[in-house]
């Protein structure tokens, strides 16, 4: 008994953001559950992992050839956010301040660790921004090392294409004090600063 359960500690600790001590919680939680909601958990996994996919347009993940977003009409195709992973688009949606399409590059460049352009979705980017009416790319990558890399890569490569390349804002968030605020994110702050 002691051994498939210690099995079970040792797979949920592969999870990103789960130590030993909560893959322990969560092994005994799982045995404590009844049957069928456990195997309820289980067969989810299974699914999703034999039907998830990533859509042929902008590499959300779907379960159709194209996904919901892609599918809307209603939506504004003339402006396309680039982000770096499918989860991503979940926390822009969220803030529902756009109704336009995304495009999803499944990383970040970093050439460091093997991550070079070819291993992005930037070539399909910039082909649907040649073979479609969009207007601008507002670039959303991580304000990071490899976000910043990636976001003026994705510029250069747009070049010459009559579109607007737009980077995310970032600085104080709101309901902070300037006098928390380091450096980085007060410098960027004043420079991405607008009209009232």
């Amino acid at each position: 008994m002691h051994g498939i359960i210690e099995n079970l500690i040792n797979e949920l600790t592969r999870l990103p953001g789960i130590g030993r001590k909560t893959a322990q919680r969560l092994a005994f939680f799982i045995l404590s559950l009844p049957e069928a909601e456990a195997m309820s958990i289980s067969e989810a996994i299974r699914k999703v992992k034999q039907t998830a996919r990533f859509c042929r347009q902008c590499f959300n993940i779907t379960e159709n050839e194209l996904c919901e977003i892609c599918s809307d009409e209603s939506r504004d195709i003339n402006r396309i956010v680039v982000v770096e992973e499918p989860s991503n688009i979940l926390v822009i949606e969220r803030t529902k301040a756009f109704r336009c399409q995304y495009h999803v590059l499944l990383g970040a460049l970093s050439p460091l660790d093997g991550i070079t352009p070819d291993k992005l979705k930037i070539t399909e980017l910039v082909e649907r921004v040649k073979n479609n009416k969009v207007q601008e790319v507002i670039v959303a990558t991580n304000p990071n090392t490899k976000g910043e890399i990636t976001a003026l890569y994705i510029k250069e490569a747009l070049l010459g294409l009559d579109v607007k390349v737009t980077r995310i804002a970032y600085g104080l968030p709101m309901g902070s004090d300037i006098e928390f605020a380091d450096e980085v994110t007060l410098g960027k702050a004043l420079a991405g600063r607008r009209d009232l």
